[in-house]
C-alpha cells in the first residue's frame, strides 16, 4: 500500500456584490499552498463562471458537471469562501460530489471592514453549513471557524482532512483476504462477510491446504525466491534457525505475495496454527510483520476485523500497523498493561535486536523445532492510536482510542514481541470491550489520529464508532 496525499477539487464560493479581487487572491493562494504541502489540485477554469467562482444555480450546475468529468481524479473537495458565498449555488454544485468536503472561510481584518473589502465569510460559512444540512450533504468543519490559508492552523486542518479523505476513499472498495479457515476454538474472531460487503469491503477466502501445496511445489531457484531470501536475511537475525525452516518461510512469503497480487488484496488475515507447524515446521509471524512493515496489513488467527482495522489505521497514519493481544496487567498499575503477540510486529515499530526464534508457546504442545518464525523483540516507545471492529446486527462497530508505549521494562524471559502500554482510563476501556463483545486483539499504529478516524468512519461511512476513553 502506497499512501499518497489526497488530490483536492477546489471550489470557490461567491456572492455577486463582493469584489472580484477576493476571489482572484483565493484562486492564487490556496492552490499554491496545497501544492507546496504535497497535494495535487483541480480547479474550474476561471472563464467557466464569473471570476471562476460559483454564485448561482446555473454556475453550480457547471461546477457539478466539472466534477462529473473528473470523477475518480479527486479525493475530497475544499470549499473556500473568500466572501459570504451563495448557499444554493454551493449545494447545487456539491450535493453529488461523493467525497468529503472541507469548508474553509476567510477571516475579516479589522482595518478592512468597509464595503469594498469586508468578506462576511464568518456568517457565510454558517449559512452554507445550514443549507448543506437541509440537503443532507455531508461536510467537514474544523476550528477555528474562519482561518487564513497562510496560517499554520489551516495547514493542520488540511492535514486532518487529508487523513479523512484517505480513509473514506480506500475503505470503500477494500479487499481483505482470509488465508485459511478460522481455527475452531477462536470464536472470538467471527465476522459477517455480508455485512462487510454492504459497507464496500469484499472478503476473498482461500483454503490453507492450497497454500501449503503451493509452498511445497515452489522451486528454490526462482527469482522471486532469491529476492525474498535476500530481503529477509537483511531484515532480521536468523541465528539458530534451521535451513529447512528458513526455506519454508521464504517460500510461504513468495506464495503470499502471489496471492495478494492476484486478488488485489489490501490486507490479509491468515490461519497461523497448527497446520503450518505440523506440515512445514514454521510459524508465519515474521512474514506478517514484514508485510505490515511494507504497509500491507497482515493479521494472524484469521482475524478479519483486525486486518480491516489495521488497514484503516494505516490509511490515517501513513505508518505501519500491528495486531497485538490485550495480554497482561503491569504490576498493579491501572492505566498500564502489556500488549503482546508472538512476533508479527513490523520492524519499524520495534527496538533494535529483533530475531527469529522457535515458538516458545507452541513448542510445549507440538514439540521443539517445528514452529520457527516468531520475530521476538520489544516495541519501541511511541504514541499510538488503537482500534478494532466487529459486525453486529448488520452494522460495523468500531472502537477507537489513543495511548503510548512507555520505556517500562518487561522481564527478559517474556516471549514474543511486547511493550508496556499506557492507556488513559484503561479499566473503563477493558470493561467496554468485554461488555460489547470485542476481540482480545487490539490494533494500533504510530501517532495520534483518533479525531480524523472518527470523522471518516462515523460521519462519512456510517460506521458505529465508540470512544471508550471518552471524548
Amino acid at each position: 500500500m502506497n499512501i499518497h496525499k489526497s488530490t483536492f477539487a477546489l471550489f470557490f464560493g461567491n456572492r455577486g456584490f463582493f469584489p472580484a479581487s477576493l476571489i482572484a487572491q483565493a484562486r492564487e493562494d490556496i492552490p499554491r499552498l496545497l501544492k507546496s504541502w504535497g497535494h495535487e489540485v483541480i480547479m474550474l477554469d476561471e472563464s467557466a463562471t464569473r471570476y471562476g467562482a460559483v454564485e448561482t444555480r446555473e454556475e453550480g450546475e457547471r461546477y457539478a458537471n466539472f466534477l462529473r468529468a473528473h470523477q475518480g481524479k479527486f479525493d475530497g473537495v475544499i470549499l473556500s469562501l473568500p466572501n459570504f458565498g451563495d448557499e444554493f449555488g454551493a449545494v447545487t454544485a456539491l450535493k453529488e460530489a461523493g467525497v468529503p468536503i472541507l469548508i474553509q472561510a476567510y477571516p475579516d481584518e479589522l482595518d478592512k471592514m468597509g464595503p469594498a473589502l469586508r468578506r462576511d465569510s464568518f456568517c457565510g460559512k454558517l449559512s452554507i453549513m445550514d443549507v448543506f444540512q437541509q440537503f443532507g450533504v455531508k461536510f467537514t468543519a474544523l476550528k477555528p471557524h474562519v482561518v487564513d490559508p497562510h496560517s499554520p492552523k489551516f495547514k493542520e486542518n488540511v492535514d486532518y482532512f487529508d487523513r479523512v479523505c484517505r480513509v473514506v476513499k480506500h475503505l470503500q472498495g477494500m479487499t481483505v483476504g482470509a488465508i485459511g479457515a478460522r481455527t475452531t476454538p477462536f470464536k472470538t474472531v467471527r465476522i459477517d462477510e455480508v455485512t462487510l460487503q454492504r459497507y464496500g469491503i469484499t472478503v476473498e477466502t482461500l483454503d490453507l491446504a492450497e497454500v501449503i501445496a503451493r509452498v511445497k511445489a515452489l522451486p528454490a531457484d526462482s527469482e522471486a525466491y532469491r529476492a525474498k531470501a535476500n530481503f529477509f536475511k537483511e531484515y532480521v537475525l536468523w541465528d539458530g534457525v534451521p535451513a529447512h525452516a528458513f526455506d519454508h518461510l521464504i517460500k510461504l512469503g513468495v506464495v503470499l505475495d502471489e496471492i495478494i497480487q492476484s486478488y488485489q488484496m489490501d490486507a490479509i488475515a491468515i490461519r497461523c496454527w497448527i497446520e503450518l507447524q505440523q506440515q512445514l515446521g514454521i510459524s508465519p509471524c515474521v512474514l506478517l510483520g514484514a508485510l505490515n512493515n511494507n504497509m500491507l496489513p497482515a493479521a494472524c488467527e484469521v482475524d478479519l476485523g483486525s486486518a480491516i482495522s489495521m488497514y484503516l489505521l494505516s490509511l490515517a497514519s501513513g505508518e505501519p500497523p500491528v495486531c497485538l493481544d490485550w495480554n497482561n496487567n503491569y504490576d498493579g498499575e491501572e492505566d498500564k498493561c502489556i500488549l503482546f503477540h508472538c512476533g508479527p510486529a513490523p520492524k519499524a515499530m520495534m527496538q533494535e535486536g529483533g530475531r527469529v526464534t522457535d515458538h516458545a508457546i507452541l513448542e510445549t504442545t507440538l514439540g521443539k523445532g517445528c514452529s520457527y518464525g516468531p520475530h521476538v523483540g520489544r516495541l519501541a516507545p511511541m504514541d499510538f492510536t488503537f482500534a478494532n471492529l466487529l459486525t453486529q446486527e448488520g452494522a460495523v462497530n468500531v472502537y477507537l482510542g489513543q495511548g503510548r508505549f512507555t520505556e517500562d521494562p518487561i522481564p527478559a524471559d517474556f516471549f514474543g514481541v511486547a511493550g508496556v502500554a499506557e492507556v488513559n482510563r484503561l479499566e473503563d476501556v477493558l470493561l467496554y470491550l468485554g461488555r460489547k463483545g470485542h476481540r482480545h486483539h487490539v490494533n494500533l499504529t504510530r501517532g495520534h489520529f483518533q479525531a480524523p478516524l472518527q470523522e471518516a468512519l462515523a460521519h462519512y461511512l456510517d460506521y458505529q464508532v465508540a470512544l471508550p476513553q471518552g471524548g
